[in-house]
């Protein structure tokens, strides 16, 4: 007996809703009668622009969160019902299958909450050509599927899938950047991986070693550790200072859980700030123009090295959409990067005669090799190459357990009435730490600019019942002090009702 569920329906009854990348929920929530659901909705979806039709392979792979392997099982079993064929990956990288995906045109998808903590997961959609974009999450929204009678009562699949073949997606990005860089391009460095629980721990030392460096494993983990990105735990940051000193590295390298966005620590073992990564990352490239969040650092329009910076909302379906209008205007090399250093590459790019192609998706290896072969070209440090910049720094933490209702509430309460009203409440609120509020910019959050050139922005995280807090000033002691404040009042700050 089939069933004809809304996807709208079984959204607002689960909340495993899209986010800022994805359909993210708690994993108690995304039973396989749910994900089965999210799958068939995606491949209807597909099937009605001409990229699915039954015999089409799709390409499935996850992160190490205990609950990926259930949750991808639940995908499988979609495609099979649809009369689609599993291309199952394995554990790789997010932009290993996407990559893997784009260049046999299959559709793909990666299991994973991310850098969120392991009780909760979601799902990565890639269309064949690429990302899903927010018009595709309408459209998978709107779907009505038919499921069949394959679930128990608590909505889990009655019967074990049957095994798949593993499909090597890893020699092939691997190879994607020793073929680019040279098998020489990091001889003579000395890299700590720091592994955790990434999903491309074991990618990164191969990549190190095919690029001519020497890799030295550490931290590797065997229960799942949500690392973010974007807020670096002080238990991150007091190891990377303790390894550098103690191992005399070049530099450490990292990721996230699904290995899509970058950390990169300079030989004294500071973490770098994702932006930052991204603007040496494009200048190493040679790219003409970027797409990147507001949230940013704004060293990227003072550096005046880009004919073109379009700012975007935060997350990586906006920054995919600025990416095509700069190439349809025709820019010559286009790439986009986020706060979180993921590093979207949406033209080719050319150097001594190779050429590395596009990758319209977040991948957290290009950033952190070009920037490490810059250095080593240049003769210099992680932290000289740093100083090149403009001196802005950026600093982001959250508040976590943060309801999403209430962060609405907030933002909704301080930009309430004229922008002179507005700035006057700003002011009176955050006056102390940062002087005059001379100016917002709504484009994602709210972006409160200062008249001393500080910069506090306040958004609801699109993943997490979290509230985001990114600052900007002239030294990093002053951005991060200044979001510590910023939060510490927002913290305390009662709504009026």
């Amino acid at each position: 007996m089939t069933q004809s569920v809304s996807i709208a329906d079984l959204m607002a009854q689960s909340g495993v809703a899209f986010g800022t990348s994805g359909a993210r929920g708690l994993v108690s929530a995304m039973t396989d009668r749910v994900c089965f659901a999210y799958m068939a909705a995606f491949l209807q979806h597909l099937s009605a622009i001409g990229q699915f039709a039954p015999g089409v392979h799709v390409a499935i792979a996850g992160d190490l969160r205990p609950s990926s392997p259930r949750i991808m099982a639940a995908c499988a079993a979609a495609v099979r019902h649809m009369g689609g064929e599993v291309d199952y990956c394995g554990f790789v990288p997010s932009p290993a299958v996407a990559a893997y995906g784009f260049a046999k045109a299959i559709p793909s998808l990666m299991v994973t909450g991310s850098h969120i903590p392991d009780d909760r997961n979601g799902i990565k959609f890639n269309r064949t050509d690429g990302e899903v974009l927010k018009p595709d999450e309408l459209a998978i929204r709107a779907q009505s599927v038919y499921l069949p009678d394959l679930f128990d009562g608590a909505g889990m699949l009655k019967d074990a899938a049957p095994g798949e073949p593993l499909v090597d997606v890893a020699t092939a990005y691997i190879a994607r950047y020793v073929d680019f860089f040279g098998a020489q391009a990091l001889a003579g460095l000395t890299l700590g991986i720091y592994e955790h629980s990434a999903v491309g721990r074991d990618i990164l030392v191969a990549l190190v070693e095919a690029l001519g460096g020497k890799a030295v494993s550490l931290g590797r983990s065997e229960r799942f550790i949500p690392v973010d990105t974007e807020a670096v735990r002080p238990e991150d940051q007091a190891l990377a200072l303790q390894w550098a000193a103690e191992l005399g590295l070049d530099a450490i390298l990292s990721t996230d859980g699904d290995s899509d966005r970058p950390l990169l620590a300079d030989e004294q073992g500071v973490w770098m700030r994702g932006d930052v990564l991204g603007i040496l990352s494009a200048r190493a490239l040679g790219i003409a123009a970027i797409a990147t969040p507001v949230s940013c650092n704004s060293a990227v329009e003072l550096s005046g090295l880009f004919t073109a910076v379009r700012r975007t909302r935060i997350g990586s379906p906006f920054v995919i959409e600025a990416m095509n209008g700069l190439t349809s205007e025709g820019q010559a090399s286009v790439c986009g990067y986020e706060a979180n250093g993921g590093f979207l590459l949406a033209t080719p790019v050319e150097a001594e005669g190779c050429i590395l192609g596009a990758l319209p998706t977040r991948d957290a290896v290009l950033p952190i090799l070009s920037v490490l072969v810059d250095a080593r070209r240049q003769g210099v440090k992680l932290s000289a190459l740093q100083a090149q910049l403009p001196e802005r720094y950026t600093f982001s933490e959250r508040l976590q357990n943060y309801p999403t209702a209430q962060s609405q509430a907030l933002i909704a309460h301080l930009e309430q009435g004229e922008e002179a009203a507005i700035l006057s409440r700003l002011t009176a609120m955050f006056g102390e730490l940062a002087g005059e509020a001379d100016g917002i910019d709504r484009t994602d959050g709210l972006r409160i600019h200062f008249a001393g050139g500080d910069i506090i922005h306040l958004r609801p995280s699109g993943n997490a019942p979290e509230l985001r807090c990114y600052t900007e000033s002239g030294s990093m002691e002053r951005a991060a002090s200044l979001n510590a404040q910023a939060l510490a009042l927002v913290r305390d700050y009662s709504v009026p009702a």
